[in-house]
């Protein structure tokens, strides 16, 4: 049996752990430069509010005090999340994180209850799970203050609907019973994890209407739909596992940092200063993985009243693969002006590493260039160790700007980091 744990409207859960004032209150976390709601609690979806509505538009409801609004609190809610990863690896024997706030689980059923497959057996595995279901959320709300529900069901998929059915429940907890044939004639096959929105005229062109539907459908007609992707779904609808276990801890095969601008830039200075600042940020994120890059695409969107907007982008190799921010910023810098026409709002930049190596990776050298060993830099352990202990940011390069820096991202309504952040702390009065 595979177990599924999410947390209720995380961002929002995460909020009201330390400002108890949320609590009962309908409640929205906002996008980036706080654009739109991207978390809800179950209040604020009571009222009707879908997803996305820009915030703009909700602004009256939130003067008059009917609404409330956070912007998005990045830094405590990836504390938060690896927090509840480090709960579920003392009670489970295997965790797979799939995302910031849900995480596959390998529950230690005793060996006294397995009983192969007699009716008995089962129905003690079933009642040993429940009750651990319940144990193991009641440790994550005593220990982190988070809500969560936690399903169970024999794959990845069908897990992922006992979860959905958990959250409506009182104690949070279900368990996928043997025979899910009534629980997956209620379920619409678009709602399904993994089959999205994209393939409804397909399936429905093939009666396929819902879960059930989709479980019981002849495999040829599956992959005519959806190919391979879509038979393996249908296979763990019907109790098959199918889906591979993914290591989201593994090296990426690129990095990138990308902000939309909280005021449109018009200058190159800011344009520079932005990305200095992102290319930076992507670099602490290379080493944390101890990789070197071969090189980046750098990019800037202009800005569009309607949104969006053309891109334009410059190509840059590194003259050896490097981690260090500084080197990094050299080859970057002399690229910005090919990026920048005068007169011109932009809206975004981002960059993007590419050709990525392990620390100390051989590798065929240049006959005729200096021989450059494939090490980390030094210098840039010790500021990421500094930075690491006195908080983000505080040991920076000049180029990413000393002033105000109108371009960062606006979040006006940021609630405090009291788990990373020492000035931050909660105070007891």
């Amino acid at each position: 049996m595979i177990g599924l744990v999410d947390v209720n409207n995380c961002f929002v859960s995460c909020e009201r752990v330390f400002n108890r004032s949320l609590v009962g209150r309908p409640v929205a976390v906002l996008s980036n430069n706080d654009g739109c709601c991207v978390a809800r609690s179950n209040e604020f979806k009571a009222l009707g509010i879908a997803m996305g509505t820009p915030y703009f538009q909700l602004k009256n409801r939130e003067k008059s005090g009917e609404l409330v609004f956070c912007s998005s609190n990045y830094e405590l809610y990836g504390d938060m999340s690896r927090r509840l990863i480090s709960i579920l690896r003392e009670e489970a024997l295997d965790v797979e994180q799939y995302s910031i706030d849900e995480a596959f689980i390998c529950p230690p059923i005793p060996a006294d209850k397995v009983r192969g497959n007699r009716e008995e057996g089962r129905e003690e595995i079933a009642a040993w799970l429940l009750d651990y279901g319940k144990r193991l959320r009641a440790k994550i709300l005593r220990w982190i203050g988070l809500p969560c529900g936690i399903g169970f069901a024999p794959t990845k998929t069908l897990a992922k609907i006992a979860d959905h059915i958990a959250k409506k429940r009182p104690e949070g907890v279900f368990v996928l019973p043997d025979d899910p044939t009534d629980i997956l004639a209620s379920l619409p096959a678009d709602e399904v994890w993994g089959v999205g929105r994209r393939l409804v005229v397909k399936l429905r062109a093939e009666q396929i209407f819902t879960a059930k539907d989709l479980r019981d459908a002849p495999d040829d007609v599956i992959r005519s739909v959806g190919g391979v992707v879509l038979l393996r779904t249908a296979l763990e609808l019907r109790g098959v596992p199918s889906n591979e276990d993914k290591d989201y801890d593994a090296d990426p095969d690129s990095v990138s940092c990308s902000r939309s601008f909280g005021e449109p830039v018009t200058t190159l200075d800011g344009l520079a200063e932005s990305l200095a600042s992102f290319t930076a940020q992507a670099a602490t994120k290379l080493r944390k993985h101890s990789l070197l890059a071969a090189g980046c695409n750098v990019y800037a969107q202009i800005f569009h009243s309607g949104g969006g907007g053309d891109f334009l982008g410059r190509t840059v190799m590194f003259p050896t693969p490097t981690d260090a921010t500084n080197e990094m910023l050299k080859a970057i810098r002399e690229e910005v002006d090919a990026l920048f026409i005068p007169g011109t709002r932009y809206r975004k930049t981002g960059v993007v590493f590419f050709g990525l190596e392990k620390v100390g990776t051989a590798r065929q050298l240049d006959l005729f260039s200096p021989v450059e060993k494939s090490e980390a830099s030094p210098l840039y352990k010790a500021i990421d160790s500094l930075n690491k202990r006195y908080g983000k940011g505080k040991v920076f390069s000049a180029a990413e700007g000393l002033g105000e820096r109108s371009w960062k991202m606006k979040r006006t309504k940021l609630s405090k980091r009291p788990t990373t952040r020492w000035d931050e702390l909660m105070t007891v009065r």
